[in-house]
């Protein structure tokens, strides 16, 4: 059985990503950041969702994204918007994906790794650059020339399988692989219990994600809805 590191979030969209990687036949290696995230109960999802799905290792990387700012989801002072907008929003967090895929291919170095799994998606998303198919291809290229395994032909692959569905057609995926979503935090300021606001840009891709797939809402919200 070949390994996988799996980037998992704690989130819908990476718990699906986890089930697929080891529908896929790996052997799944999850790797979690804290990285001055205000909804830090997402770190606790994560550990339930590896728990859950199998996975055969469990690790969490400190590091501090606060210490750049430029983001609501790594510094308090901003607030997290609660209505669309245009453009790219104040919750991405500056290269965030470009530092996590970079670890995981260090990781996945050393466990020899064939592949890694990271859940973004291109169609119900909040416009961030590095969630998009050219930072993908970009981040192919780096592996292929980065790493040890990269220059001697076997850079891991870079798996998306979640890139181009949108969030009801993950959740109706993910439901028949078994994931349980009531262990998932998406929320970008949900409270120590894990609770929703059910009014930032995630909750709201979330909500309308379940609806679309005519899948109950797991969801627990603060307002008890």
């Amino acid at each position: 059985m070949k390994n996988a590191v799996v980037l998992l979030s704690g989130g819908l969209d990476s718990a699906t990503c986890l089930a697929m990687a080891r529908e896929a036949g790996y052997q799944c290696h999850a790797l979690a950041f804290d990285y001055g995230q205000r909804h830090h109960t997402e770190l606790h999802a994560a550990e339930r969702v590896a728990s859950s799905l199998g996975a055969a290792s469990y690790r969490v990387i400190r590091l501090d994204l606060g210490t750049i700012g430029g983001s609501a989801l790594t510094d308090s002072s901003l607030a997290v918007p609660e209505e669309e907008s245009d453009g790219i929003p104040i919750t991405y967090v500056p290269a965030r994906n470009t530092v996590f895929l970079s670890l995981a291919l260090g990781l996945a170095e050393v466990l020899d790794a064939g592949a890694i799994y990271i859940g973004i998606n291109a169609v119900d998303y909040s416009g961030y650059p590095d969630c998009r198919p050219p930072f993908i291809d970009a981040f192919r290229a780096l592996a292929a020339v980065a790493t040890k395994a990269g220059v001697e032909g076997r850079a891991p692959l870079i798996e998306t399988p979640l890139l181009d569905l949108s969030k009801g057609e993950i959740i109706r995926a993910g439901t028949s692989l078994g994931v349980d979503y009531s262990l998932t935090v998406s929320c970008y300021q949900a409270d120590e219990q894990g609770r929703a606001c059910g009014r930032c840009d995630s909750c709201r891709l979330r909500r309308a994600g379940f609806a679309a797939a005519s899948v109950a809402d797991p969801t627990r919200y603060v307002s008890g809805e």
